[in-house]
């Protein structure tokens, strides 16, 4: 292929909650850049990974899960959901095949229609339904919206993976490429260190925390042996949220710290110490300041 045919462009992830979009990306895109949960609105901003190959460059943009907002934060995360669908070449619109179609997929299509940018319906999980259950299904999405492919996945198991990024390619527009061929996300790795860190955290605790949890990086620092310190505070609303991250004499903290610093240094290269804090910031969710500190932009609202 001639370098003036090389193609290029960005591709959104929408979906509801908990149907798999950060499993897919992380997929994709060989590495873990976007955190997993099985507790719904793991996502809270927008995570591109790059996938380069020798005919193309794909821009992934892994969208928080669409739900309706209850505070400021699900307000914040709803928009950056739906300001995207404006700025990219393909729609990837996935649903969970296990739990059919409900009223958040009825939500969405809703704001799909009128645009004029191809729209794909991927059914991820389909290694958890029977086939002909499957086809009801498609059929069901197909009268409901045009989708310019239909292609049925697994993100967890990597069925049909290489089909849709075939298709992926073959509807993107020739383009240049934007970043270089070994680089798989625009994060920094401030930002990425600091989800790892609360997807252990999610991972970890139970139902009245995970949403209520931010992590910032305080400090990073490489030391003359060549290890990395890493120095970061886990945010909590309410005191009684303090007390259960940090566990009975500290141990559930160990574990989460011991867990985040082995993904910390598959990603540094290196050997990571880390050192965990916790605060209580109370109701930070619905104090735009505080969201400010978190990395949640008003000109992203």
């Amino acid at each position: 292929m001639t370098k003036e045919s090389f193609k290029s462009g960005f591709v959104s992830i929408i979906g509801r909650p908990n149907v798999g979009k950060s499993t897919f990306l992380n997929r994709v895109i060989g590495q873990k850049i976007a955190i997993m949960s099985d507790k719904p609105q793991t996502t809270r901003n927008k995570v591109q990974g790059v996938l380069t190959t020798d005919t193309s460059q794909t821009i992934f943009i892994d969208t928080p899960g669409i739900h309706k907002p209850k505070h400021k934060l699900g307000d914040f995360m709803m928009k950056v959901a739906q300001n995207t669908l404006k700025e990219v070449d393909i729609i990837l619109f996935m649903i969970n095949a296990a739990e059919g179609y409900g009223k958040g997929d009825e939500f969405i299509i809703e704001r799909l229609k009128g645009l004029t940018t191809p729209v794909f319906l991927i059914v991820n999980k389909i290694d958890q339904i029977h086939p002909d259950e499957l086809l009801l299904l498609i059929d069901e999405y197909r009268a409901r919206y045009p989708f310019k492919e239909i292609i049925p996945i697994s993100a967890l198991e990597g069925n049909n993976i290489d089909t849709l990024l075939n298709q992926i390619e073959h509807y993107l527009p020739e383009g240049p490429q934007f970043y270089p061929s070994d680089q798989v996300t625009d994060h920094p790795e401030r930002f990425i260190i600091s989800e790892l860190i609360r997807e252990k955290v999610l991972h970890l605790t139970r139902e009245e925390i995970p949403h209520s949890i931010a992590v910032s990086i305080d400090s990073i620092k490489e030391r003359e042996n060549g290890s990395v310190y890493v120095s970061a505070t886990i945010v909590v609303e309410r005191d009684s949220q303090k007390g259960i991250v940090i566990g009975k004499r500290g141990s559930l903290l160990k574990e989460i710290g011991k867990r985040a610093r082995a993904d910390i240094e598959a990603l540094l290269g290196s050997s990571v110490y880390l050192e965990l804090w916790v605060k209580v910031q109370k109701d930070w969710r619905n104090k735009m300041s505080q969201l400010r500190d978190f990395g949640f932009k008003e000109d992203e609202y």
